[in-house]
């Protein structure tokens, strides 16, 4: 099992918070890597009026083919933070090069555009990157967004955040999501590492998807260029999300109907079966079979985390108005929020979502069994 700790925050916090909470759950993890997705920035990055970020990893050689490309379609560097270690790396960490977050200014080509297509058009250039690097092993990418930054490596979380210096003050969010990863392959791929990303929409998983075949087919078959990768049966929740939010149109308390539907006898009782129903037999191939704990973040903020029905792998949100966190264990939200009122802590069960706005008020929680609320 991995280890996974989410904060939601009304002040940037830095990300060693969740490395800490990590590092308490780390009999749930194996030190095999680390995953960091962080959004709402704080910091240097908070006043960059949407330029879009790209996070990764790269060698020098890879450095300059990035910088050649990236002047040849018209970005230019706004903000950077090079993280250039010196010394050795921890037991089990590669030696690497440069580990990049870099701001950019839009090509005044772009000027015009419309948000849909400035959104397609990034991702689209994540994606080329990302071959590119793959092409000749040289570049990690990991995103390409306005106001997101993403770090993975592998190695024991702790180690990789003090060998990286991660508790610089350039490096904070409103948003933290990470992940302490338990390799379940025989080589370690970063790009199988959670969180997953695409398109303002991230999610990271504690848990195994057996359904992840004929997922993956589903999702590639839409037509969309970016459902592919796939190195993790996890990241089909990502793609899933964004599915659900970009192509249907449907928001987050809709995402467990998509994932878990009700049986069939629990929809015929439902006060919004019929579109529930037609929901299920159009989208069945989504279906996942656990056991998994999902927490994702919204392109608006939003937090939240969901369960399968076979509930083997737990999670607990807890915190108060202002700050909150989403655990895979008890003793990780202890650990960040000690002084909260323990009995609102909330656990979801099978049929619930756990949600936190953007306002960061309160716990929200949606069960599959009420009216939906568009629809009623």
């Amino acid at each position: 099992m991995c280890r996974l700790f989410c904060l939601t925050s009304e002040q940037p916090q830095s990300p060693m918070v969740a490395i800490r909470a990590l590092d308490i759950m780390r009999e749930g993890h194996d030190g095999s890597g680390v995953g960091l997705f962080l959004t709402d920035l704080g910091g240097p990055f908070e006043g960059l009026e949407g330029a879009p970020i790209l996070s990764g990893i790269f060698t020098n050689e890879g450095l300059k083919r990035l910088d050649e490309f990236m002047i040849g379609i018209g970005f230019t560097t706004k903000y950077k933070l090079s993280i250039r270690v010196r010394k050795n790396p921890p037991p089990g960490t590669p030696k690497r090069d440069v580990y990049l977050i870099r701001a950019y200014d839009y090509p005044e080509s772009w000027e015009g555009l419309g948000p849909a297509e400035i959104q397609y058009r990034l991702m689209m250039i994540r994606l080329r990157l990302r071959q590119m690097g793959e092409e000749k092993e040289d570049m990690i990418v990991y995103s390409f967004w306005p106001d997101v930054i993403m770090i993975k490596e592998i190695g024991d979380p702790m180690s990789v955040a003090e060998y990286l210096q991660l508790d610089r003050e350039e490096l904070q969010a409103r948003v933290i999501m990470a992940q302490g990863r338990q390799n379940t392959n025989y080589a370690i791929n970063l790009y199988a590492c959670h969180p997953f990303f695409i398109q303002g929409v991230a999610t990271m998983t504690n848990g195994e998807n057996t359904a992840f075949v004929p997922i993956r087919e589903f999702l590639m078959s839409r037509g969309f260029p970016g459902y592919t990768g796939y190195n993790s049966d996890s990241e089909v929740f990502t793609h899933i999300l964004h599915f659900m939010l970009y192509r249907l149109g449907l928001g987050i308390e809709m995402y467990k109907h998509l994932i878990t539907p009700l049986q069939d006898q629990e929809l015929m009782r439902h006060p919004s079966g019929p579109f529930l129903k037609q929901l299920k037999q159009s989208c069945r191939r989504l279906i996942i079979d656990g056991p998994n704990c999902v927490i994702g973040c919204l392109p608006d903020k939003t937090v939240f985390m969901v369960h399968d029905r076979k509930k083997l792998r737990p999670g607990v949100v807890g915190g108060k108005p202002g700050f909150y966190v989403f655990a895979s264990e008890m003793c990780g939200l202890d650990a960040a929020v000690p002084d909260r009122d323990k009995s609102k802590d909330f656990q979801p069960m099978h049929l619930d979502t756990a949600i936190v706005g953007p306002d960061r008020r309160e716990v929200k929680r949606c069960s599959q069994m009420e009216p939906l609320p568009l629809l009623h």
